[in-house]
């Protein structure tokens, strides 16, 4: 197996980092990379905010759901799905006058097409800090509390957060514990999508039920994965907040 793969296949997400601050060399080589991620159109409809000041982190910490590591960890990165830049540009060249093309507001397809951007820079950065022996851990709760987390990072309307970063370089004794997916069965489809039937859903997501199981984290006993879903994540506090937050910001990205 290359050396490549074999890194990819044994990621896996970190939460306690080594106290060493990012060496400037290492984060040159992660921001080499993340510029070097696909882009749409080579547009780059993206934005990294490296949140240095600690009490930013502090308060980042609390507002994604109250995670300390947030605080502590060496690097935080926040990547924005950032149209701002190019409706600046726009305006500053008189694009749409020269044009005779009338301006429009950005949509949702605007959106999404920079959000994917924003994720796959952000992707690219964990390989290239996977590679240097530099762990990190996704926070998906950088989406909650929009009105917040604007004000705090200064957010214009058609910059949005995406998705948070924490790294840092992994401690030495860091215990390699890769957590089971589901089959791939669940996951790869030929030529149009396929629904499955409640037992091959059983059967697709049978290993991470086993973890979870053994560790007697399930809500019930005899639960299912779904039962477990939808009562520690789809049904949630934090994921009513996610939805909320989530409509604030596209409607002010929309405007």
């Amino acid at each position: 197996m290359n050396e490549v793969l074999n890194q990819l296949l044994n990621r896996r997400t970190v939460r306690s980092f080594d106290k060493r601050d990012i060496s400037e060399e290492d984060f040159k080589s992660i921001k080499k990379a993340i510029m070097r991620a696909p882009t749409g159109g080579n547009m780059t409809f993206y934005s990294v905010i490296n949140v240095k000041d600690q009490l930013k982190k502090d308060e980042l910490a609390i507002l994604c759901d109250n995670q300390p590591m947030i605080a502590t960890a060496p690097l935080v990165l926040v990547f924005l799905a950032d149209m701002q830049k190019w409706m600046d540009y726009i305006k500053y060249c008189k694009s749409d006058e020269k044009s005779g093309i009338p301006f429009r507001k950005p949509g949702v397809g605007d959106f999404h097409l920079a959000m994917q951007d924003a994720v796959i820079a952000a992707q690219s950065g964990v390989v290239a800090a996977d590679s240097l022996g530099i762990g990190s851990c996704y926070i998906g709760d950088i989406i909650e509390n929009y009105e917040k987390i604007q004000k705090l990072l200064n957010l214009p309307p058609q910059a949005a957060p995406a998705c948070m970063l924490i790294m840092g370089y992994n401690k030495s004794n860091a215990k390699v514990n890769l957590l089971d997916r589901c089959s791939e069965d669940l996951v790869f489809m030929d030529d149009e999508y396929k629904s499955f039937t409640k037992d091959e859903l059983d059967e697709g997501w049978e290993k991470p039920l086993e973890r979870l199981q053994k560790a007697n984290r399930l809500p019930y006993e005899g639960a299912t994965l779904a039962d477990s879903f939808y009562t520690r994540k789809y049904s949630t506090e934090f994921m009513k907040e996610m939805n909320r937050s989530v409509e604030v910001f596209l409607d002010r990205w929309k405007r």
